[in-house]
C-alpha cells in the first residue's frame, strides 16, 4: 500500500513539474521578443521624431491598455488584433509602404513580432520601440520616462 502511495506521489510531482516547465516556456515566449533586425528607437527618440513628423508612431496595444495608461503623445492607436490592420496602417501612411513607421506596445514583445510580420508583408521602413509603454530590458518605457500621454483617444484608421 505504501509503495502504491509513493508511486502516486511521484506521478503527481512529475506532472506538477511538467506543468511548471510548460508554464515557464509559455511565459518566456510571451515576454521575450523575437529578434528584429530592423531599426529601433528609444522612447525619447520616438517621441521627438513623432513630434517632428519624421515617423508615424503607432500604438498597437488594445483599447483596454490605451484606457489604462493613455496613448503616447503623437501616436496613432491601432489595435494589432484587427483583421484589417495592414490595410488600416496603409491608410495611415497614405499608401506608402516605405514610410517610416514606429511601433510601440506595452513591453516591446508584440511590437517586435509585428515589425517582423510587417516587414515580411512588404513594409520597408518599420521601426521597433522595444521599451514599450511600460518598460522592458531595453529601458524604462514611455510612462516611467515621464513622456506625455493622451487620454480618451479613439482608434485610428
Amino acid at each position: 500500500m505504501a509503495d502504491k502511495a509513493n508511486r502516486t506521489r511521484r506521478w503527481i510531482l512529475a506532472g506538477g513539474g511538467t506543468t511548471i516547465a510548460a508554464a515557464f516556456a509559455i511565459r518566456q515566449y510571451r515576454l521575450i521578443p523575437q529578434d528584429y533586425t530592423g531599426g529601433q528607437l528609444s522612447v525619447e527618440e520616438a517621441h521627438q521624431q513623432a513630434q517632428a513628423g519624421d515617423i508615424l508612431l503607432v500604438d498597437i496595444r488594445t483599447p483596454r491598455e490605451w484606457q489604462a495608461t493613455g496613448v503616447a503623445q503623437g501616436a496613432h492607436p491601432l489595435d494589432m488584433r484587427r483583421d484589417d490592420f495592414e490595410q488600416a496602417l496603409t491608410t495611415l501612411t497614405g499608401g506608402r509602404r516605405d514610410a517610416p513607421v514606429a511601433l510601440i506596445c506595452a513591453r516591446g514583445v508584440r511590437s517586435a513580432r509585428l515589425s517582423n510580420r510587417l516587414t515580411e508583408a512588404g513594409f520597408t521602413n518599420v521601426i521597433d520601440v522595444p521599451e514599450g509603454m511600460l518598460g522592458s530590458a531595453a529601458g524604462p518605457g514611455w510612462v516611467r520616462a515621464g513622456l506625455p500621454v493622451q487620454h480618451n483617444k479613439g482608434e485610428a484608421g
